[in-house]
């Protein structure tokens, strides 16, 4: 990028009459953010652009928050991108949703109990007598022994006995909170979460499953697992949720408290052995319910509180409370290998880290 392309991504003065001040002093973005520049809060525009440059390296859109304020964007901010495995991040979004209805009463409770059908097919996982043990816990942390694919996997251990990344699991999950509303969850979503924080249905789209049937007990089945295409803005205002802890201006979206659960490593997964360890590396240390995050320092210049959904194409909505920012980051791959390792997001979040000329401002 040259410097005028950079002066022009970043010069962001002007101030949007669709943006306003909550009672608490907070910004929230109306149609639009707020704008700044990256000095006005507290960002070094230099170390900020080694965040665009690494972010650039695979095209695509992006966009930096601090303070409530857009201070960088690239890249075509209304695209829509298919955001693989982010959608689990977005889509648990809708669990925090249910246990506020009081529709799931703890994630403890049998997974059975919301979904008598839970895991079969294949016929098999019946036979091991393991399906009656799942919680939702253990399928909104990975701990719930299904393989990867997303559609009927294989049990391949107890739950809550090791860690695997599976997109099934989540699939199952997100059957249990269709089956607790009676409701597809497209809809839901867009009405009670999506809507309310500023995402239209330009922004973001739901596609049907994808691995089984379209329907379950006559209403559309969504997935947990992949499905959501968003543009980088749609990404930014779901962070922007996360980062005042479910709250958007005065109205609690989704309890504080799971959102705290969300981007923590819970005690009982911290630790556990990864299945297909030369690609999920020590991921059981660094994730939360279907948020990664930096808790163990894997990231030694990111703050530890920092958490991030990751998708397939290295799509990423990061949130690092302790800085007060939300960035937003889809396109072609990071990632060559296509694996966990964090060195191949670390050169975009990072520099973003170092961009504060103060740790807090």
């Amino acid at each position: 990028m040259n410097k005028t392309s950079l002066i022009i991504c970043l010069l962001l003065l002007a101030y949007s009459p669709a943006t306003g001040q909550g009672d608490d002093g907070e910004i929230w973005p109306g149609s639009s953010w707020e704008r700044a520049t990256p000095e006005q809060v507290g960002m070094d525009a230099g170390t900020l652009q080694k965040a665009l440059d690494y972010a650039l390296t695979g095209d695509g859109s992006g966009c930096v928050i601090r303070h409530g304020r857009l201070v960088m964007q690239w890249g075509n901010q209304k695209r829509r991108y298919d955001l693989k495995s982010s959608t689990k991040a977005i889509g648990v979004t809708a669990v925090g949703l249910a246990i506020k209805d009081g529709k799931i009463k703890s994630l403890q409770n049998p997974a059975k109990k919301y979904h008598p059908g839970l895991g079969v097919p294949p016929k098999s996982n019946a036979e091991t007598g393991r399906l009656d043990k799942i919680t939702l816990f253990h399928l909104a942390t990975q701990t719930a022994g299904f393989d990867k694919n997303g559609g009927y996997a294989e049990l391949l251990f107890e739950p809550g006995t090791k860690w695997c990344y599976s997109d099934g699991g989540p699939n199952w999950l997100a059957e249990c909170v269709t089956l607790a509303y009676k409701q597809d969850l497209n809809t839901l979503m867009f009405e009670r979460v999506f809507g309310p924080i500023g995402i239209g249905k330009k922004d973001l789209t739901w596609r049907p499953n994808a691995y089984r049937p379209k329907e379950i007990n006559g209403i559309a089945r969504r997935e947990f697992g992949s499905g959501i295409s968003a543009n980088v803005n749609a990404m930014a205002r779901i962070g922007y949720l996360y980062l005042r802890r479910g709250r958007w201006r005065d109205r609690q979206i989704i309890p504080a408290s799971f959102v705290d659960m969300v981007r923590k490593v819970p005690e009982e997964v911290g630790g556990l052995p990864v299945v297909r360890r030369e690609s999920y590396f020590n991921a059981s240390n660094h994730y939360g319910l279907l948020w990664w995050n930096n808790a163990d320092g894997t990231m030694a210049k990111v703050p530890r509180d920092t958490y991030w959904s990751w998708g397939l194409y290295d799509s990423l909505i990061v949130v690092i409370p302790n800085l007060d920012i939300v960035a937003a980051r889809a396109g072609k791959s990071l990632n060559k290998a296509r694996n966990s390792d964090y060195k191949a997001i670390e050169p975009f979040i990072e520099p973003i880290v170092l961009s504060l000329r103060e740790k807090k401002q």
